[in-house]
């Protein structure tokens, strides 16, 4: 085998030196650009932001989902982290809303993670994985809460994404004039989910299968 078909490891070792780093480029400008523009920013835009070619974004990231995942994997795990000690803690009520102040912030600092916990890709198994986990904590949190009594029965987990979508409109809106704005709605709502003096709603929460086609139709698939 010719010295051209084999490079020396010491050759080789500075091009993945130099891969990864390029990866962590695309991580660092994509951040930025879903944080600001939501998950459909331009891949073409981060490229050139980064300095380098749009097929160098692709051969470290095939689809706009593993760039994605790359982005959003950290930050969900923190989240879930953040959800896992809210399910702990001694006082239901309490956990309820260290849950929602910590989903609703996270939301509302970053555009593109608000559109991935709002939307569903079916196509992507590793983000049915990750919403599906992030659903689960969520029910156990709302659950716990009604048994103890302190959030009324009637109250879905349908009704606490159908909030996520409200707040991420209320975001957009004041995020310029007034950014904490988002605060007094949740806290509003948080007021609605007390179990004591509830009145009866005039409609039925969303099926699981309507709102799941819901979030599928938001993604565009």
């Amino acid at each position: 085998m010719s010295r051209s078909a084999e490079e020396p490891a010491y050759l080789a070792r500075p091009r993945r030196r130099d891969a990864q780093r390029n990866r962590e480029r695309f991580i660092a400008a994509a951040q930025a650009a879903f944080a600001a523009n939501g998950v459909d920013a331009s891949l073409e835009q981060i490229a050139r932001d980064v300095g380098l070619a749009i097929g160098t974004l692709y051969r470290h990231f095939p689809t706009r989902i593993d760039l994605l995942l790359a982005v959003f994997e950290p930050k969900v795990q923190k989240f879930v982290e953040t959800a896992e000690h809210a399910l702990a803690m001694d006082d239901a009520w309490e956990g309820f809303c260290v849950f929602l102040e910590a989903l609703f912030g996270m939301q509302a600092g970053d555009r593109g993670f608000n559109d991935l916990v709002s939307m569903r890709f079916p196509a992507s198994e590793r983000t049915e994985a990750m919403h599906d986990r992030l659903y689960h904590l969520l029910e156990k949190i709302l659950h716990r809460a009604q048994e103890h009594g302190v959030v009324r029965p009637d109250i879905t987990v349908a009704d606490i994404i159908t909030l996520v979508w409200a707040n991420g409109r209320i975001i957009e809106a004041t995020s310029h004039t007034a950014p904490q704005a988002w605060r007094r709605h949740l806290h509003l709502m948080i007021d609605a989910f007390r179990a004591e003096n509830r009145h009866d709603l005039p409609e039925p929460p969303l099926t699981g299968g309507q709102l799941y086609a819901a979030m599928v139709h938001l993604s565009g698939e």
